[in-house]
Parts: C-alpha cells; structure tokens; sequence
C-alpha cells in the first residue's frame, strides 16, 4: 500500500505542477530569491490529506478484510488436500483441485479490483488537496518575494536535482502550515508509538 501511495502521490504531483506552472505569472526582473519545496510531503502532512486517507483506508477495510478470509480459506483447502490426496479418488482430488483453483482466481481478480479503485480514487484525493495546496504556495511564495520554488520531492522524475538547499529556504512545512490553516481541518489523533525492538545482545568475547 505504501508503495502505491507513493508512486500515485508521484505522478499526480507531477501532473498538478505541470499545470499550475503553465498557468503562473512571469517574475518580476530582479534579484532571484529561491525557495525549495517537497511538494509531495506538504500536500501529505496536510490535516485535509490525512483526514482523507483515514477515511479511505476505512472504506476499503471490508475488502481487505474480505481478501484475508479469502487466502485463509484457500489456504485451509489447499492443506486438505495435501493431507487427504492419497485418501481421495481421481476424480475427488481433481474437483477440489479445480475448486482451490476457481478459488484463487477469483480472489486474484477481487485483488487488482480494489487495487485499480483504490488507485484511482487515491489519486483523485491527492489531486483535490495538491490544487488548493498549490494556490496557497504560490499567495505564499509572492508575499516572501520568491522568485523561483524548486520542487525536491523524491520520486519526482521530473524535479531538478537539488544539490545544496539552506534549511532557510525550505518552506515546506511553512506551507503546509498556511494551508491547514486556511483548510480549517483540524489535525488527526495522534496514532500510538510502535514499540522500538530491543537491540540484539551483544555474544560474550572468546577466552583463550
């Protein structure tokens, strides 16, 4: 899932900065100030996009949930099967094998539907928040005087290389900041820590 979330996060940026950069004002001649932005992280650290998410992730867990006693039960068959084929007849160990088979193909097709779904409608959620993300970076850019933002999300094929920024010129939680402000949604619960494993115990040095 985290994965595809971030390959979808991705794409879609790069679609909505495409976009949005055809659309923005020539800068004014002058003395460039330059900025730098992991669009992709603020548009994810918005409560808006967070609250979202949670709400698509709770309508896609019957399906999950549906897939999980899916497999269980495949898994079950295919375990009686191994424990009693010598026991059936032909034809027997043949219509169970031919079950468990319609079995997985027919989970297998139930797990790229809601996979192809869920991607689609993931992307329509990061869209919907990265357009108004945008408004709000590019009021935000021309109030501080910037004259140029650079894009340093990761995964962006199409992003410049940054190869030095100073921590002074990333605006990115500045922006994340104003837009969830203007958004007026309220941040998410905080979740729980996992607990942090405890470190290997060291062997003992040899004695000669």
């Amino acid at each position: 899932m985290k994965r595809s979330l971030a390959l979808i996060v991705s794409l879609a940026s790069g679609l909505v900065l495409s976009a949005a950069a055809q659309t923005s004002p020539a800068a004014p001649a002058g003395p460039a100030k330059v900025a730098v932005i992991a669009f992709q992280a603020a548009v994810g650290q918005t409560n808006e996009f967070q609250r979202n998410f949670a709400d698509l992730q709770k309508k896609y867990e019957p399906k999950r949930a549906q897939l999980k006693t899916d497999a269980e039960e495949i898994d079950t068959l295919e375990k009686q099967l191994q424990a009693q084929g010598d026991k059936l007849s032909d034809a027997e160990r043949a219509s169970r094998a031919k079950t468990i088979d319609d079995k997985k193909k027919q989970a297998q097709r139930l797990a790229e539907d809601a996979q192809n779904d869920l991607t689609q409608e993931m992307q329509e959620v990061y869209n919907g928040v990265a357009s108004k993300v945008y408004d709000v970076l590019s009021t935000y850019a021309q109030q501080q005087g910037f004259t140029l933002v650079v894009d340093a999300s990761t995964n962006q094929q199409q992003a410049p290389v940054v190869l030095y920024a100073s921590a002074s010129t990333d605006i990115t939680k500045a922006v994340t900041d104003a837009y969830n402000l203007k958004s007026g949604v309220p941040a998410p619960p905080p979740q729980p820590a996992a607990t942090a494993p405890k470190p290997a115990a060291k062997p003992a040095p040899a004695t000669h």
